[in-house]
């Protein structure tokens, strides 16, 4: 068992080093910064002990990639000032991306960092996922009904799915250069997967989230690269958990509405589950937080398993209460992994 961080910027609100370190600086201009990208990637492992880094960058630098303006608004989020409105619009995005020349950046930052973490703990990089970045892209931003880029799905499915395999071709080739940049394992974001079905999910999500699994290790291998652990994250897609299972990545990580019994049955016992205490766990105390991440590891037992949080955390916990969620973490894995 082990504790990953998160790669929210929220996880970072959370500290006054991290308001220190970024000061005025627009937040997209921060994830441009290697240095200070890795020195925020850092500052969590300083004050907890856990067991992996995630590289601090944004899911949504791939739309950037791609030509879009994305800025972050105090108070409401990453914003598109101009949406995908149209098919046309489509047609003015960038038909081939560059990933060194425009988001080489992420990679000089990992590559940094894992020369800053000198082995202590395995550097994580990561994702968005091909619909997740479409919905965010014809939204404008966050939305509760993602009913603007379902509508794509039903009214324009031969265009949604031209988008789609876009962003994989740019996903594909960014995570291979995070490897050989230095990240030691990937993590795939499927955020907005619970505003699917399984049907809708099965055509415009999944294809594509097993097609990545694939052409990365396969172009890795053909690269000369060591594999690298994958994971995928699908928010909200409890109906899904077999086939992510059978997709191609080493971890399937959990939101908080899943059963853990329940997910190990369902995936098996070859498959390692990350996840997956309700985040808004952290507001009881310290001690009710024990309790939740005891009943939380026996769940899920001890065997292919690491302990996270069901998804990310809110800019007003108190980090004492992430701390007594790691601690707990640490101390009931190792009298169950004893005890196994």
């Amino acid at each position: 068992m082990g504790t990953f961080p998160s790669p929210s910027s929220q996880f970072h609100d959370l500290f006054a080093e991290f308001r220190q370190t970024r000061g005025d600086q627009d937040f997209f201009a921060t994830c441009r910064s290697p240095e200070t990208c890795c020195e925020l990637t850092l500052q969590p492992l300083r004050r907890f002990p856990l067991d992996a880094a995630i590289i601090f960058s944004d899911i949504l630098v791939i739309p950037q990639a791609l030509g879009m303006e994305v800025v972050m608004v105090a108070g409401k989020g990453p914003t598109f000032p101009e949406p995908l409105k149209n098919m046309e619009d489509v047609q003015k995005l960038r038909k081939t991306v560059d990933v060194a020349a425009e988001l080489g950046y992420v990679f000089t930052a990992i590559t940094l960092t894992r020369h800053k973490l000198q082995g202590k703990v395995p550097l994580i990089g990561f994702s968005g996922a091909p619909w997740t970045l479409m919905s965010y892209m014809i939204e404008g931003g966050g939305s509760n009904t993602m009913s603007k880029a379902k509508s794509w799905l039903y009214q324009h499915p031969e265009a949604s799915h031209s988008l789609l395999k876009l962003l994989t071709n740019v996903i594909v080739d960014y995570l291979v250069g995070q490897v050989h940049a230095g990240a030691q394992a990937l993590q795939l974001f499927e955020s907005h997967a619970g505003h699917l079905g399984s049907e809708q999910f099965a055509e415009f999500a999944l294809p594509y989230i097993q097609s990545i699994a694939k052409r990365v290790k396969s172009q890795l291998k053909e690269d000369g690269q060591h594999p690298v652990p994958m994971i995928v994250f699908a928010k909200g897609a409890h109906y899904a958990l077999e086939d992510l299972a059978q997709s191609g990545y080493e971890v399937v990580g959990l939101d908080w509405t899943i059963n853990p019994q329940d997910a190990r049955q369902r995936t098996g016992k070859l498959i390692t589950l990350q996840g997956n205490l309700d985040p808004c766990a952290l507001y009881a105390s310290k001690e009710k937080i024990g309790e939740l991440v005891k009943k939380m590891l026996q769940g899920f037992g001890c065997q292919r398993y690491i302990a996270n949080l069901g998804h990310g955390i809110y800019p007003d916990m108190n980090p004492e209460h992430l701390g007594a969620f790691v601690d707990a973490v640490h101390k009931h894995s190792r009298y169950f992994n004893e005890s196994c």
